[in-house]
């Protein structure tokens, strides 16, 4: 039976108990970006998610959303933001700020799509004020 208990970083080490049990300590952090949890080594290289086991994050998703929606709206499939709202069954405000998203200018885009934001960016954010110049 294994048993994996998370501690803080130090170095690689393997027991071996009486009974013939194996315990291994494995250097390793955990972090938490974009909704992923990635592990990171020692020597503070990040093991990335191979490409078959990724999700969407939650950015990408609201950016295709935005997408979508705007390209409802200019189609003339809705006819107002409101309409869009109550199809979709949500806040007219959150149709706006996901709209918003499409004003972002192409290498913010282009960092969501491939997930290379920092850390610190916020969807709220973005979708709230999105930046008027794009230089």
């Amino acid at each position: 039976m294994s048993d994996i208990r998370i501690q803080k970083m130090g170095t690689p080490d393997v027991i071996e108990a009486s009974d013939g049990r194996l315990t291994v300590s494995v250097p390793i952090q955990i972090k938490r970006r974009s909704g992923r949890k990635l592990v990171t080594l020692p020597n503070g290289e990040t093991i990335k998610p191979r490409p078959w086991d990724t999700a969407t994050t939650p950015l990408q998703l609201a950016l295709a959303r935005g997408h979508r929606w705007l390209a409802m709206l200019e189609s003339g499939e809705v006819k107002t933001m409101r309409e869009l709202a109550n199809r979709e069954g949500v806040d007219n405000s959150y149709v706006s700020r996901m709209i918003n998203l499409t004003l972002l200018p192409p290498w913010t885009v282009a960092a969501i799509l491939d997930d290379t934001l920092p850390d610190d960016a916020i969807l709220f954010d973005m979708a709230v004020d999105p930046p008027l110049v794009w230089a």
